[in-house]
């Protein structure tokens, strides 16, 4: 890695040695720091426009003429203080979380129309190029600088003086733009690896969702004799195998309410609904959540099937997670628990609820508006393609064994995406606070 002569103490820790011809400025030195007031209503008497708004910068690191942005309107001096040029770069300022508080857009060319929404603040540069700013702004250095001077508890936001007193390291115009090339050039080739990185796990994912559909309505035997199911959504099945009605694969229960503030790190385990969404995948082995006696008196063993009985949209609707694990467990609250009979082997009939067969059949028995909801007597009337038990351990064997290599396969692409994130934050880190010298355009 190529460095500089000589380096000479920044004076900010956080920031450490800067080559000895740099120097430092603070962002209001060099720029003009505006936070916007505008919000999203559209009035008649103002003038109509496009805003820039708080997602538009969340989701993009550039914008220009070919963003999509949503229509607003704002005042003439609104519009002239808060116009879209080339070279602004505009941060969020409020957030829900500090981490996501001084994340950066670029403004690639002046906008017609187009002006800074609410939750944000513009920086116009005066003495230093936007798109230096904006690279120093986008290191792991300053992220942390804004996270630790945002102020809130349920919502967090970052001041005008704490963005204003921000410290950069300046050098030259021109080292400047050689920079900004050298920093374009590399963060889109990693760009390009990650979404091609990320487009390999999509066609992953794909391939095990269908290999699930089709061994689970199919059998593993491709020259087996085929029936029509009767169920459009199923099609056809193995003559030997038979359609049951859901009322019949086992006996449904429900889970009791478990508030946030009554789980511990240690005592009785539990399940939470929320836990079948962020935590599990298929089985729960082991969990890391637990309650204190007498929270709730709903506890299941080994072999139990967890459905979620609500959702914000049809596909999350009963998502299905079976637990495979030694001590009994405690149910909380909306989760669907489904027992099945001893025709039935448990991680089978997991895979078979995850199908696409079962997953069509939940949302067409979906209820609700901002809330979906499903409950047990809507499994009870679906319709389930079943083999022999013996057959059905076979296809869990088969499932289990494929489905683990592509989610090892899977796993190994989802660390090289973050190995790949933190080369980026790493490259532009040393890059615009001289740690590394740039020596090619």
């Amino acid at each position: 890695m190529e460095k500089y002569d000589s380096y000479k103490d920044s004076g900010v820790e956080w920031i450490g040695e800067i080559p000895s011809h740099w120097e430092f400025k603070k962002l209001k030195h060099i720029s003009n720091v505006r936070p916007s007031n505008i919000d999203k209503h559209i009035y008649e008497d103002e003038i109509q426009v496009q805003l820039c708004n708080y997602t538009d910068v969340y989701y993009n690191e550039t914008i220009n003429s070919n963003t999509y942005l949503k229509k607003g309107s704002c005042n003439e001096n609104e519009y002239e203080k808060f116009k879209l040029e080339k070279g602004d770069v505009i941060i969020t300022k409020d957030s829900e979380t500090p981490d996501d508080i001084g994340i950066p857009v670029y403004v690639e060319e002046t906008l017609e129309n187009v002006v800074c929404g609410y939750h944000l603040t513009m920086i116009k540069p005066i003495s230093v190029m936007g798109k230096f700013i904006f690279r120093f702004i986008e290191c792991d250095r300053t992220r942390r600088y804004f996270e630790l001077n945002s102020n809130g508890v349920t919502r967090y936001g970052l001041g005008k003086s704490s963005i204003e007193n921000l410290v950069l390291p300046i050098t030259s115009e021109n080292e400047q733009q050689k920079i900004i090339s050298f920093l374009d050039s590399k963060t889109l080739l990693i760009d390009s690896l990650i979404e091609k990185t990320r487009r390999k796990i999509e066609l992953l994912k794909e391939k095990r969702t269908s290999l699930i559909n089709e061994i689970v309505t199919k059998g593993l035997n491709p020259n087996v004799e085929m029936k029509d199911s009767g169920v459009e959504w199923i099609g056809e099945i193995p003559s030997s195998w038979i359609l049951r009605k859901g009322s019949t694969i086992g006996r449904y229960s429900k889970g009791n309410g478990i508030k946030k503030d009554q789980v511990r790190d240690l005592g009785f385990p539990c399940v939470r609904y929320g836990d079948i969404y962020t935590k599990y995948n298929h089985k729960i082995h082991k969990v890391n959540t637990f309650i204190n006696e007498g929270v709730t008196e709903v506890k299941v063993k080994s072999g139990t099937l967890f459905m979620t009985g609500s959702g914000e949209t049809l596909e999350e609707i009963g998502k299905c997670v079976v637990y495979v694990g030694n001590d009994d467990l405690y149910v909380g609250g909306d989760i669907i628990i489904l027992k099945p009979s001893k025709e039935y082997n448990p991680e089978f009939l997991t895979y078979l609820i995850n199908s696409e067969c079962i997953r069509i059949q939940r949302e067409l028995n979906g209820r609700g508006g901002i809330i979906v909801h499903i409950y047990s007597k809507n499994f009870k009337n679906m319709w389930f393609p079943t083999p022999s038990i013996t057959e059905q351990q076979h296809i869990t064997k088969y499932l289990d064994e494929h489905t683990q290599l592509i989610d090892k396969t899977v796993s190994i692409e989802e660390k090289r995406i973050e190995f790949l994130k933190e080369y980026r934050q790493s490259l532009i880190s040393e890059v615009v606070t001289g740690k590394r010298k740039v020596v090619e355009c």
